[in-house]
């Protein structure tokens, strides 16, 4: 019986490492991935994180998605009844949530439910269910007054009990099968090269890259890659690779710089970031939502409106520039300053609000932003103003980007076209396994030293993907096309190595076998050097095919050359 050698067991040793590596359990793993969790929700208090994957709602097996879905839209909240007790008059109305905000007890928002009842904005509300309301303890009656019901869900890891009065706040995604990543090609989304208007040190493109990433983050984009690249002149950009973004959300939310000012008069009264800005609310039906939607000559037209809360700095920054205003009134009776407050994005007015005359001078730290959505019909409208909402209250909450950004290139790919690219990449790898094989035949006219050859050549590819797999590498377009390359040498290097294994007996098998290797190494260092200028050509779009062009040939001439040349000499032997 011949003896396994170092090098096969090597060979084995690698082949059982990157199985390792590439990690596929997920194939037999049932369940959804909790990919984001909305902060200081219920179920992230608990102590539910990114990364756990859920098992099990209200005692529901869950195995997939569509099981997960199921599982959260049972979960019925029974109404509870409210009474609104104003200086006024009482408002009685049923739902699972209040529906409105206060500011010093006056009603600042107001959707759904409270406003179908005939509640309105500028209403002083004295008690809630009974409780009597002072300046703090809104938050408190909310929570004791709103529906709730019990969710115990299950991870892999942990249990976790919580009460929510409307959807858990929880994004989850299928679990992966493998560790294997995949690039934008194959996956869809949007790509963006972008450079700052002005030259910029490393750690100021790296602090870029962090504001960049917080932006996305709070608009909801968890899966993104962001990153410094350089072209081969040495100018540096910016490389974005969204999944599932369209170009016109990326081209907003990184060509904009997202200055927001609020100004009363000519005086700045606070801006958008954490310094001025404490909490936007957001997901969230009592606080945040489209307010009304109407026809108008152009088409349609609707408001939405959300609440913010300002630091003591900024709220009394307000008082001081409203304490010397004047009072109108309308002519519905309403009463308000002679200033109003001015809301500025990108230096451009973007909506202006009236200020109730009760807010003169006060410090007051919550207060409703409102802007418009329009369109030509009234879906187009609503979709256009949730849109426009959701941009600002990402700009309120991160501020503006420290420096204008420049896109010098923007692409999109859809996931469909991305599983057509996964398709046609399968079949031009069998069609060349098919080819080599062909090929190999015609030319030996034997079997075994063939069926080797295909056998090295899948390993390789093998190899080269747990590789990647193993140092987070993202398979893109680029990385297969450099994976096929590698695997061109190899082919051509095992051809050396049985034609040098066929010379006649004037040579040992050993001094055969140093022959080729002397030609393999010296093919190797010449693939190795040509690669290197290429992981910066581009600003880095060609990296993935150098990275993995390097990584294939190094782990055949390491790893499957010497397996191979050893396993030929056992097949020839017999």
């Amino acid at each position: 019986m011949a003896k396994i050698t170092f090098k096969i067991w090597l060979l084995i040793i690698f082949l059982i490492a990157f199985t390792l590596a590439i990690n596929p359990s997920g194939f037999f793993k049932q369940g959804v991935l909790v990919k984001d969790i909305d902060q200081n929700s219920s179920a992230s208090l608990s102590g539910l994180m990114k990364g756990e994957i859920i098992t099990e709602v209200n005692g529901e097996k869950i195995k997939n998605i569509d099981d997960y879905n199921s599982a959260i839209n049972k979960l019925t909240i029974a109404d509870a009844q409210f009474i609104i007790k104003t200086s006024d008059k009482t408002f009685i109305y049923n739902g699972t949530t209040l529906d409105f905000s206060l500011t010093n007890k006056t009603v600042s928002f107001i959707t759904g439910k409270a406003y179908e009842s005939g509640l309105r904005e500028g209403m002083n509300v004295s008690s809630i269910n009974g409780e009597i309301l002072n300046e703090t303890n809104f938050q408190e009656i909310e929570n004791n007054v709103e529906s709730k019901i019990k969710i115990i869900l299950k991870t892999e890891k942990n249990e976790y009990i919580f009460l929510i009065s409307k959807n858990p706040g929880i994004v989850v995604s299928s679990i992966p099968k493998t560790n294997i990543r995949t690039g934008l090609d194959l996956q869809g989304g949007s790509r963006a090269l972008v450079k700052p208007e002005v030259p910029l040190s490393v750690k100021e493109l790296n602090d870029l890259v962090s504001v960049i990433n917080n932006r996305l983050n709070v608009y909801g984009i968890t899966d993104m890659k962001t990153r410094v690249v350089s072209d081969l002149s040495k100018n540096n950009y910016i490389l974005i690779e969204l999944a599932g973004a369209t170009p016109s959300e990326l081209r907003d939310l990184v060509s904009k710089q997202g200055k927001f000012e609020a100004k009363i008069g000519n005086e700045t009264v606070f801006i958008g970031g954490k310094n001025d800005i404490t909490f936007v609310c957001r997901g969230d039906a009592s606080c945040s939502g489209i307010r009304e939607c109407y026809a108008t000559k152009e088409g349609y037209y609707c408001k939405f409106l959300f609440e913010i809360r300002l630091s003591e700095a900024a709220a009394k920054k307000q008082a001081d520039a409203t304490a010397n205003l004047t009072e109108n009134v309308s002519s519905s009776g309403e009463s308000y300053l002679s200033e109003q407050l001015d809301l500025f994005l990108d230096d451009k007015i973007y909506d202006s609000l009236n200020i109730a005359s009760d807010l003169k001078g006060q410090v007051a730290t919550q207060i409703s932003i409102s802007g418009p959505g329009v369109g030509a019909t009234q879906k187009e409208a609503y979709d256009n103003a949730q849109l426009n909402m959701k941009k600002l209250q990402t700009v309120l909450i991160t501020g503006s980007l420290p420096y204008k950004l420049e896109i010098v290139k923007l692409d999109s790919i859809s996931p469909a076209l991305g599983k057509e690219f996964v398709n046609n990449i399968f079949f031009v790898i069998i069609a060349a396994w098919i080819g080599v094989f062909v090929v190999l035949f015609v030319r030996y006219r034997k079997f075994a030293p063939v069926l080797l050859v295909m056998f090295i050549l899948t390993t390789e590819i093998y190899l080269t993907v747990g590789m990647a797999a193993f140092i987070k590498w993202n398979l893109d377009l680029a990385s297969i096309a450099g994976i096929i390359a590698a695997i061109g040498t190899g082919v051509d290097d095992q051809v050396v190595i049985i034609d040098e294994g066929k010379i006649g007996k004037t040579y040992s098998w050993k001094e055969r076998i140093k022959r080729s290797f002397g030609i393999i190494l010296g093919a190797w260092a010449t693939v190795f050097v040509a690669m290197l200028p290429l992981g910066w050509a581009g600003a880095g779009l060609f990296k993935g095919f150098a990275i993995t062009t390097i990584l294939g040939i190094s782990v055949g001439v390491f790893v499957t050359r010497p397996a191979f040349s050893d396993l030929l000499e056992m097949i020839t032997k017999e």
